[in-house]
């Protein structure tokens, strides 16, 4: 019988703890969880509660973690963006196997020099990327491969922020301010550009962007709106951003936890008065893009089109247009159209896509992990290709921001 396969966990929010932890509730048998950090308590004290970790492997920081000397076989990074760089290559020299949350880094450079350690010393690591798990996405990629289209020609994909998450976490939120995380396009749509690459089969030549913050600004505030949604703003009725949804809509939503307790309040109401998430949408500090597009240039002349946009309900649309035929996908419909042209044929797919985040994909990542790490088999993708997604995805806005499209080859 196999030895059980430690883990440790760095940053015990919502990927970390709800996303990928339970997997062991369900396979206790092959692994546990023998660390945790978080400067929360709360969150800490929760994981530690739920996952039976022992005294001595309950950190307050990552920094006093990776102090000591490696006390699992395998860690999961789930912090903030702009410090999974910094701990990824720690853990790389204690010698842990990795599951990096998406993005590496902001930083092409720092993007490969991570890559760099990983192959030098040996390590495993297995950066998030888990749409390419979706049993809807998996469809896809058995479709275009099975050349039911033909060759693949062009693509259209669509990323539906959705208004109240963009109003959530990229104006109110973690992700409000690039040099505080990393620019949307990165933080929102490497899964996107890794689906890209991974359904294409090519690599990228040549990209050109454009977008910008135009909505969720000062200057569009409506006249006499309050600062804050609670203080009586009369508009809080009638403006399907306003943070007043935490005592309603979303007040057994996540949402509501990351607004009230994650900030280190106990009561909502005190949280909208005082806390971030209880600002208005047009008086924050925020500076992300509310939309953007992506012209890309594949190998073999494939070309693509990616919209990020916060006006829309929640998720993917794709649309692969081939030689002999086209595919239309909807992931929150769970529905899959494929036309062909030889025989003007119309087949619809639902592929049993389940009604959970990102389509119950995390789990199936996490188990590839467990498995790559125990032995069983290599993982479905590598530290490389993912640092290819985000090679686009950094390209994408330095385009947008210099307003020229990027020779790949000659940019990097």
């Amino acid at each position: 019988m196999k030895q059980k396969l430690k883990l440790a966990l760095v940053g015990a929010g919502e990927r970390g703890q709800y996303c990928y932890a339970p997997y062991a509730k369900m396979h206790g048998y092959e692994i546990e969880f023998v660390a945790v950090s978080d400067p929360h308590k709360g969150r800490r004290e929760k994981f530690v509660q739920d996952y039976h970790v022992p005294a001595e492997g309950v950190f307050e920081t990552a920094e006093q973690f990776f102090a000591r000397p490696r006390m699992a076989d395998a860690v999961l990074i789930c912090t903030q963006d702009s410090q999974h760089y910094a701990y990824a290559c720690q853990a790389i020299d204690l010698g842990y196997s990795i599951l990096l949350e998406k993005p590496i880094s902001p930083s092409v450079r720092e993007c490969l020099d991570l890559q760099r350690r990983a192959e030098e010393k040996g390590t495993q690591i297995m950066v998030c990327h888990v749409m390419r798990y979706t049993k809807f996405y998996r469809k896809l990629k058995e479709l275009i491969d099975s050349g039911v289209i033909g060759d693949v020609v062009h693509v259209t994909h669509t990323e539906n922020v959705a208004y109240w998450h963009y109003a959530h976490s990229y104006v109110r939120g973690n992700w409000h301010k690039t040099a505080d995380s990393s620019p949307m396009i990165l933080a929102k749509c490497c899964h996107d550009t890794d689906l890209l690459l991974w359904l294409t089969g090519r690599d990228c030549l040549s990209l050109s962007s454009y977008g910008s913050l135009e909505f969720f600004k000062r200057e569009n505030a409506p006249e006499g709106c309050a600062d804050r949604c609670i203080d009586g703003c009369k508009y809080s009725g009638s403006c399907p951003y306003s943070a007043t949804k935490y005592l309603g809509k979303y007040k057994d939503h996540l949402f509501r936890e990351y607004a009230v307790e994650k900030e280190g309040y106990t009561d909502t109401v005190e949280a909208l008065k005082k806390g971030r998430y209880g600002r208005c949408v047009f008086q924050c500090d925020n500076d992300v893009v509310d939309h953007q597009t992506v012209n890309l240039l594949f190998e073999d002349g494939i070309t693509a089109t990616l919209t990020m946009c916060a006006f829309s309900n929640f998720e993917r649309e794709t649309h692969i247009m081939g030689t002999m035929g086209e595919i239309r996908a909807y992931m929150k419909d769970d529905l899959v159209e494929v036309y062909n042209f030889r025989s003007g044929d119309r087949e619809i797919y639902h592929v049993g896509h389940p009604d959970a985040l990102h389509g119950g994909a995390d789990t199936v990542l996490v188990e590839d992990f467990i498995a790559s790490a125990l032995g069983d088999k290599p993982p479905a993708t590598s530290i490389e290709k993912s640092i290819q997604s985000h090679i686009l995805c950094i390209a994408a806005e330095r385009s947008r921001i210099e307003k020229r499209t990027i020779d790949l080859k000659e940019w990097i």
